[in-house]
C-alpha cells in the first residue's frame, strides 16, 4: 500500500478513536484523557480535537463550559469507531495491560478471525449514567426489569464496579430495597434514569463478597488417561501442580461456568469439560446451596 492511499496515520487514528469512545461512553472528554493516553503534550490534544471536529466529524462534540470538557452532541454519529459498548471495555483492558506489559496492537494478520458471541447491549446514556455513578460515589435512581417482573420496579442503587462477563455488561450494586450487595445487568435498565446528588452509603469497600478473595485449584480431570491429561496440561500451561485461578467470591458465579464447572462447583457434569476443581471446599457455602433452579432463576432475576 503507497503511502498515501492510507486515509489516516495510525497514531492519529487511535487518538481520534480514544476521543469518540471516551466521549460516547464517559460523556466528558478532555484534553487531559489524550494526553494521559498517549504522552502528548496539551496543545497537540487540543489539536488533535479540532482536527477531529473540523475533518472527521463536524459537529459531533459540544464544549461545555460548566463541564470544562466536550460532550456528545444529540446526533452524535461514530465515524471512526462502531458506537459499541465494548469498545470502551476493550480500551479499558489495553490501558490496564499496557501497565503490565505491552499494548496488545492489532497487526491485522491475514485469514485471520475473531469470534464473538452475542452480547447483551447497553446504550451510551444508560452506560454514562452508571459510570458517573460509580466515579462519584453517587445513588442512582433507575427502573430495573427482570423476566420475573417484566414490567420493572424502581430501584435505588449505590453501584461500584462495572463488570463486563463476555456476555455483556453488570454493575456491582447496593440497594436497599433487596437488603444488599448484588449484580444489575445494564441491559436491563429501562426508561430515563437519575444520577442522584445524595452520596453512596454502600460503597466497594462495604461489599464482602467482592472484597473476599478466593483460590480455585484446578487440575485435568480425572477421567483422563496419561495422554490426554499431559495434552490439557499443555493447553493450560501446567507443570508442577494444580493451576490456581484467583476471583473475587462475587465474581465466582460468572466465572465458574467459563471453567466448565456449574454454578454449585460440581465437577464433571458438564460434557467435555477437560478441568475440575481440586478443593471444592473453597468455594463460599451460600455457592454450594444453589440448586440448579436457584441458579437460572438467580440468573435471570439480576
Amino acid at each position: 500500500m503507497k503511502k498515501t492511499e492510507w486515509p489516516i496515520r495510525w497514531d492519529l487514528l487511535l487518538r481520534y478513536r480514544l476521543i469518540e469512545i471516551v466521549a460516547l461512553w464517559e460523556g466528558r472528554l478532555t484534553t487531559n484523557h489524550i494526553c494521559h493516553g498517549f504522552g502528548i503534550g496539551r496543545q497537540q490534544a487540543s489539536k488533535d480535537i479540532n482536527t477531529y471536529l473540523r475533518e472527521l466529524a463536524p459537529g459531533n462534540l459540544v464544549y461545555d463550559r460548566h463541564l470544562k470538557g466536550y460532550i456528545p452532541a444529540p446526533d452524535f454519529q461514530p465515524v471512526v469507531t462502531r458506537g459499541e459498548p465494548q469498545e470502551y471495555l476493550e480500551l479499558a483492558c489495553r490501558h490496564q495491560a499496557l501497565s503490565q506489559c505491552f499494548e496488545n496492537l492489532d497487526i491485522g494478520l491475514p485469514d485471520s478471525c475473531v469470534v464473538r458471541a452475542p452480547c447483551r447491549q447497553a446504550s451510551p446514556e444508560v452506560t454514562r449514567s452508571v459510570i458517573t455513578a460509580c466515579r462519584q460515589k453517587r445513588k442512582l435512581d433507575i427502573r430495573y426489569l427482570t423476566l420475573d417482573n417484566p414490567d420493572g420496579e424502581s430501584l435505588l442503587l449505590e453501584p461500584h464496579t462495572l463488570v463486563l462477563t463476555g456476555q455483556g455488561w453488570h454493575v456491582r450494586a447496593w440497594s436497599d430495597k433487596r437488603e444488599g450487595f448484588g449484580d444489575y445487568r445494564l441491559s436491563r435498565i429501562a426508561g430515563k434514569m437519575q444520577v442522584c446528588r445524595e452520596k453512596s452509603r454502600h460503597r466497594e469497600e462495604h461489599d464482602e463478597r467482592w472484597n473476599r478473595m478466593i483460590s480455585l485449584r484446578l487440575q485435568p480431570t480425572s477421567g483422563l488417561n496419561a495422554a490426554q491429561r499431559k495434552l490439557v496440561c499443555a493447553d493450560f500451561g501446567l507443570e508442577d501442580g494444580p493451576m490456581e485461578v484467583r476471583a473475587r467470591e462475587a465474581i465466582l458465579p460468572w466465572l465458574l461456568p467459563m471453567l466448565g464447572l456449574d454454578s454449585g462447583g460440581r465437577e464433571g457434569e458438564i460434557p467435555g469439560t477437560p478441568l475440575e476443581l481440586v478443593n471444592g471446599e473453597a468455594l463460599p457455602a451460600w455457592l454450594k446451596r444453589s440448586t440448579r433452579q436457584q441458579t437460572a432463576t438467580h440468573a435471570d432475576t439480576i
